[in-house]
């Protein structure tokens, strides 16, 4: 059964897409712990990130590095964060999180955005990405 992240990728759900390329995807977070909360996913359906191949691990490793550059240079914060944790959703995703304090990272504060706010932060982030 297909994942929301490979409905995504099919183009049956919509998402804010701020960096693509032929083998991976990033999106914001719909429900962000803060403003510009992104998940960067391969397009295959993979389970866990241990069940990648060193290769594809390392290219998702490198693209989301990029997103992060471009998220960093979109967002104020004092840094971004990655976190691996993948119980949600059961394909591999990187959490690019803006931060600003450690509460930022702990998935328990959750910051609401409008369908507006999400548009201008994908499309500043798009424009950073190279």
């Amino acid at each position: 059964m297909a994942t929301i992240f490979s409905k995504i990728i099919s183009g049956d759900i919509p998402a804010y897409v701020v960096a693509e390329d032929q083998d991976f995807l990033a999106f914001l977070d719909i429900n962000p712990n803060a403003k510009g909360h992104t998940l960067c996913i391969p397009k295959l359906e993979i389970d866990k990130i241990t069940d990648m191949d060193e290769s594809l691990y390392l290219r998702l490793m490198a693209f989301s590095r990029r997103v992060a550059l471009a998220l960093e240079k979109a967002v104020s914060c004092k840094r971004i964060g990655f976190s691996v944790i993948g119980l949600e959703v059961p394909h591999v995703h990187v959490h690019l999180i803006p931060l600003n304090s450690m509460a930022n990272a702990t998935f328990q504060n959750k910051v609401a955005l409008q369908e507006k706010e999400f548009t201008e932060i994908a499309n500043k982030i798009k424009a950073e990405f190279i």
